[in-house]
């Protein structure tokens, strides 16, 4: 298949490789393009040159509600003055609690323009139970001044927390309030004692824009400090090598939660860097939700598509059936963006098929690396290569150390303005998360695509961090082993654990398919269905013949009768597990798992 996109910085030279010591440090040779000071410099610019062109836009009813620059500098410049009033700055930050909205939008670059920190969270902390202790935990965290919801009886529940006692609520709809609640509209009046000008330029690159908490995967969220100028160097960054961002005006239908940073940072100030459109997509990649975002797409769709990985599988799936879909997606397509995981090479096959008949060229298909604390691209592919897994190389402006092992698998540092400057509160963590260098430890791992070649950039090699030895010493590549497992065991388990830390053998904790468990077949925690349990030893067994070692080998599982507990924080707001977690909570069960007596054991 031949690509037909133009004007990109491809491969050719485009990084630097030097040896210091047994590290290796590798840098692009693209120039970084001019980066501005605050996100409010992108506002006014689009405002002036472009006023009338739409920069947010929601569903509303039938139709849309749409938010043109001019407009949004207006209300921005309003709410910055309502918060002026009320003496916020970066030491009250405001919590913003519920998902995607033109209001939470207008809130998060009003707080920009006033030096006020968001707090995005994660819209199940608020509106599920079992998640409020995840809520309590930030809200102490940060002490807000100021929570914003866009439907207070919705979020009642939740905003009825004595945590948030004393605590401004801000509601764009107040029926249903658990108490008293100022209407959004009042900060859109803004406030005439306060000069917004002023307010503006009392704020610089250094000033905290958010504070982005991360998933938790394997310990407690930490709040990720987010600066005006890792915000902005990271679009800069980005436009250096996707120079048809800047070729005309990009557009979105999106809809990644902006508690991320994939969605909250990378998107939303994509557009608004570029003066572009950003429709906010109020569906999401489940069944119950994934009619709106095809609807979505159908009625406004987007120069560049992001997703992950499961978002792109339903997308392709129902294109199959629904033309009108396939025909609005790829008619103005510049560029499919996937980040998350690995896009199934499937996936990614079929979306070129449907892009060609649609209209006979291709997007650019690409990934890239980051995490929260780097804005988040660091590391990008940014060349037409026809295949999934390769994240590319380092974007203009960072530095990247890559600590090669004896497998040249490397553990990856990075370095660069888009890096944050540390934790929110936490000055352990942070001093923890740079080397003596000042480089970010950033706990994942890398492979050259090619060792002779360093510009056909880099792929993802699992989590550092997630590795452990076993009794005799060995390594074991956790986050590698648990892809090839979950694999191995496709369609008879829901999830898995690799457990083995400080043990002779690596043995697996499986969580089943909740059709798999029931009453009669639960033994103390554990799942005992002779059936299910033969098919689980067969499967391990096929792949403990392919092994090539210990590291590899995986000897024993136990299923586990109880799901992973959103509660008490074994899943994260993305969905993953928080392994840590589990493998602490469920210690009795850890030793069930090598104890060779233990009638619900599996052994290989």
């Amino acid at each position: 298949m031949t690509d037909a996109t133009t004007g990109l910085n491809l491969r050719a030279h485009a990084v630097e490789l030097t040896n210091v010591g047994n590290d290796l440090i590798l840098t692009s040779k693209i120039p970084l393009d001019p980066v501005v000071e605050r996100t409010a410099d992108w506002l006014h610019k689009w405002a002036q040159d472009t006023p009338d062109a739409v920069f947010l836009a929601e569903r509303k009813g039938d139709g849309w509600r749409e938010v043109t620059f001019a407009q949004a500098l207006n209300d921005v410049r309003n709410i910055a003055t309502s918060l002026g009033a009320r003496g916020l700055g970066q030491d009250t930050p405001i919590v913003i609690m519920s998902g995607n909205s033109i209001d939470h939008a207008l809130l998060s670059f009003g707080a920009q323009y006033a030096g006020v920190p968001t707090v995005p969270l994660a819209e199940q902390y608020s509106l599920i139970p079992e998640a409020h202790g995840r809520l309590i935990y930030v809200l102490n965290k940060v002490k807000p001044a100021m929570a914003f919801v866009d439907d207070a009886g919705r979020y009642a529940a939740a905003l009825a927390l004595p945590e948030l006692s004393g605590v401004e609520i801000v509601a764009s709809t107040t029926v249903g309030a658990p108490g008293k609640v100022t209407a959004f509209a009042d900060l859109l009046a803004g406030d005439v004692t306060q000069d917004a000008d002023a307010l503006l330029a009392a704020t610089g690159p250094d000033t905290v824009a958010k504070i982005l908490f991360t998933s938790g995967s394997s310990s407690d969220p930490k709040g990720v400090l987010t600066t005006q100028r890792m915000m902005c160097a990271n679009q800069s960054q980005m436009a250096s090598v996707l120079p048809f961002l800047k070729e005309r005006r990009p557009s979105i239908c999106d809809w990644l939660p902006w508690n991320h940073v994939f969605g909250g940072s990378h998107n939303v100030n994509m557009m608004l860097a570029h003066g572009g459109t950003l429709t906010i997509d109020a569906g999401k990649p489940t069944k119950k939700l994934f009619a709106e975002t095809a609807k979505s797409i159908i009625e406004r769709p987007g120069t560049l598509s992001f997703n992950v990985p499961v978002g792109f599988a339903m997308l392709v799936a129902e294109m199959e059936t629904n033309q009108a879909l396939r025909e609005a997606y790829f008619k103005d397509l510049d560029m499919i963006f996937y980040a998350g995981a690995s896009l199934p090479q499937d996936v990614w096959t079929r979306l070129e098929e449907m892009a060609l008949e649609v209209r006979g060229k291709l997007p650019l298909m690409i990934s890239s690396w980051g995490m929260t604390e780097t804005a988040p691209a660091t590391i990008m592919l940014h060349e037409p290569i026809g295949r999934s897994g390769v994240v590319g190389v380092p974007l203009p402006g960072a530095t990247v150390k890559l600590i090669p092992d004896d497998e040249k698998r490397c553990e990856l540092r990075v370095k660069g303005p888009n890096i944050m400057p540390g934790y929110f509160a936490d000055d352990i963590k942070t001093a923890e998360a740079f080397d003596a260098d000042g480089f970010l430890l950033t706990g994942d791992a890398m492979r050259f695509v090619d060792d002779n070649d360093p510009d056909r950039g880099l792929t993802f090699d699992g989590r550092v961090s997630e590795d452990f030895k076993l009794l005799t010493g060995t390594w074991v590549q956790a986050g590698k082993l648990r892809v090839e497992a979950l694999e191995g065991l496709r369609g008879l388990v829901q999830d898995i654990v690799i457990c083995g830390h400080d043990r002779d053998a690596i043995g697996l904790f499986i969580f089943p398919r909740p059709d798999q468990v029931h009453g009669d077949n639960v033994s103390n925690g554990a799942v005992i269905d002779p059936a299910l349990q033969a098919q689980i030893e067969e499967r391990l067994r096929d792949m403990a013949k392919a092994a090539t070692g210990s590291a590899k080998r995986i000897s024993r599982a136990l299923i586990l009768a109880e799901p992973p507990s959103l509660k008490d924080a074994e899943v994260t707001d993305k969905g993953s597990l928080n392994v840590r977690k589990i493998i602490t909570r469920r210690a009795d069960l850890l030793e069930r798992l090598y104890d060779n007596e233990d009638p619900a054991l599996i052994r290989v």
